[in-house]
């Protein structure tokens, strides 16, 4: 259950995927000039050296973001994001999604954190000491739950759990639905692995039933390495913001790319 330690996989095309369109969602809801709350059930550490040991080990940053970082332009919110980590942590760095939130949002908007690995929690905790962020030791689910409907009632919440444990895929559906009830209004974004077993195929035909309205957009890239499982990335969005679409279909055509290689 406390096994999993993204330092692996930081920065790989998953998360090129899942983080450009969370750094674009957010980006979107702070143009308008009210506060809102941004609450995350699995935040990891939240700063990565992509030089550590382990992540050099998979090589999946280098083919990440180490190769596609052109497809975000100076204007997009992932660039500033990621360009200001690396101002304060150096070159190496590489942001997740609560650094990437923490550089999007506002001091007046409301950041919850959970991450119930000890060691990543003080780490996820010493990444965002200088921002206006409650981690929490945690588990992400029940921090969801208790904390909606949330104040602002602007917002978002991503849910991005290592789907180690395999009831996941069985469990999500049912916290969702309980989240959308309590949080109608709530943008609630569920990230998922594309297996080639499948394993994510039952838990979407369950979220589509519920909430047909949702946004779900998938990209494919070849596997990290021979025999890897994982051969796309998803994000499921429930209330998707105006335009989040077009953005969809840019990073579509960007990661049609590389199948196509």
């Amino acid at each position: 259950m406390l096994s999993y330690q993204h330092i692996y996989h930081a920065g790989n095309l998953a998360d090129v995927h899942k983080h450009g369109l969370l750094a674009w969602m957010l980006n979107y809801l702070t143009a308008k000039d009210k506060p809102l709350t941004y609450i995350e059930t699995h935040a990891g550490r939240a700063l990565y050296d992509l030089q550590d040991a382990a992540a050099l080990k998979t090589g999946e940053a280098a083919a990440g973001i180490g190769r596609v970082a052109s497809w975000f332009d100076d204007a997009h919110p992932l660039t500033g994001a990621l360009n200001a980590v690396r101002a304060t942590h150096g070159s190496d760095s590489y942001a997740g999604s609560p650094l990437i939130a923490a550089h999007v949002l506002r001091p007046d908007d409301q950041m919850h954190l959970a991450e119930l690995h000890p060691g990543e929690h003080a780490a996820l905790d010493f990444a965002l000491s200088s921002f206006p962020a409650k981690c929490y030791r945690q588990d992400g689910f029940e921090l969801a739950h208790s904390l909606t409907p949330p104040t602002p009632r602007r917002g978002l919440m991503l849910i991005d759990p290592s789907y180690e444990i395999k009831t996941d895929y069985a469990d999500i559906p049912r916290h969702i639905a309980s989240v959308t009830r309590a949080w109608n209004v709530g943008i609630i974004c569920l990230w998922y692995p594309m297996l080639t077993a499948k394993s994510h195929l039952p838990m979407l035909t369950a979220l589509h039933k519920a909430h047909p309205s949702a946004l779900r957009h998938e990209v494919r890239f070849p596997p990290a390495r021979k025999g890897h499982g994982m051969i796309g990335s998803g994000m499921f969005v429930i209330n998707p913001p105006y335009g989040l679409e077009g953005e969809a279909a840019r990073l579509s055509d960007r990661f049609a790319t590389l199948t196509a290689e």
